[in-house]
């Protein structure tokens, strides 16, 4: 354990190494049979596979990386640059995954506002793949642009923040703003239209019109689920003031944190196993239903 840990804070580190193993063990093997369901469709991918694809690879890079969150957990890491790189990866696939979210959200509102001009685009592939690559490209800017806001002096642990070092308004700004809560509207706006249309839609079967509110409902609360706690705590460290309690704060943060690790399961479930049964089906068709594009 770190020397500078309390009984309490060791007990609370031991029990979110313990928490992160079934979110490595059932990351692993969701992610892994997403990766070969995409695989074996690779013949026929739609756009919507690329996004999924995308989502899974920034998923299946932050789960790699689990194993080390737990050893520190158990056993500190030295508090280096190496933790700067591993707190930045963090940073970096957490939002590839929001931003991909996000994405995901629009394609399908498009899609199923516009039905007909998004069966006729031809370079619906070649546009999901610009996006992907587009999200890439800016977490990595952002990322290089404020690497300095995770150096081991601002770190009293391999993956905290010291008590008294706060983010700077610039940063929050990046974070709380521009990377969740812009992305959280865009994702509520979406999905609340789409069911709105999926309601109004009478011209489908009534089970394939409630597996499409399903999974568009699934994936909101996800969403809205994974990723708020923890940018509250953001929110907090950028315009808030210092909590008065340091071990209340150390236990938010450990639960925050696990949520939003856990959204690389959520995210598999979400979009593997419902989208595998019922979109990759539905997109196929050649009837231009609602519910259809929806999924």
């Amino acid at each position: 354990m770190c020397t500078n840990t309390t009984n309490t804070t060791s007990t609370l580190e031991t029990l979110q190494g313990v928490a992160y193993c079934p979110l490595l063990l059932f990351g692993l093997l969701l992610n892994a049979a997403a990766l070969w369901a995409s695989y074996t469709q690779r013949a026929s991918w739609t756009d919507t596979h690329i996004y999924i694809l995308n989502l899974v690879a920034a998923d299946s890079a932050l789960i790699f990386f689990l194993p080390l969150r737990i050893y520190d957990s158990f056993s500190c890491l030295p508090k280096n640059y190496f933790c700067t790189f591993l707190v930045n990866t963090h940073y970096i696939n957490m939002y590839a995954s929001i931003f991909t979210s996000t994405a995901i959200s629009v394609h399908r509102y498009l899609v199923v506002r516009f039905p007909l001009r998004a069966r006729a685009w031809r370079k619906r592939k070649m546009t999901a793949f610009a996006v992907c690559l587009a999200i890439w490209v800016f977490v990595l800017t952002i990322c290089a642009i404020f690497r300095e806001e995770n150096y081991p002096d601002k770190l009293c642990s391999c993956f905290e923040r010291c008590k008294n070092q706060g983010i700077t308004l610039q940063f929050g700004f990046m974070l709380v703003f521009a990377g969740f809560l812009l992305p959280l509207l865009t994702v509520v706006f979406c999905s609340s239209q789409i069911l709105s249309i999926l309601l109004k839609d009478k011209n489908t079967k009534s089970g394939k019109r409630k597996s499409s509110i399903s999974i568009v409902t699934a994936n909101m609360v996800v969403f809205i689920f994974c990723y708020t706690p923890i940018h509250i705590r953001f929110a907090v460290l950028s315009f808030g003031t210092p909590p008065s309690d340091p071990l209340s704060e150390h236990l938010f943060l450990s639960i925050s944190e696990w949520i939003a690790a856990s959204n690389c399961c959520l995210d598999s479930i979400s979009y593997y196993f419902l989208l595998k049964k019922i979109t990759y089906r539905m997109e196929s068709s050649d009837a231009p239903r609602a519910s259809q594009t929806a999924e």
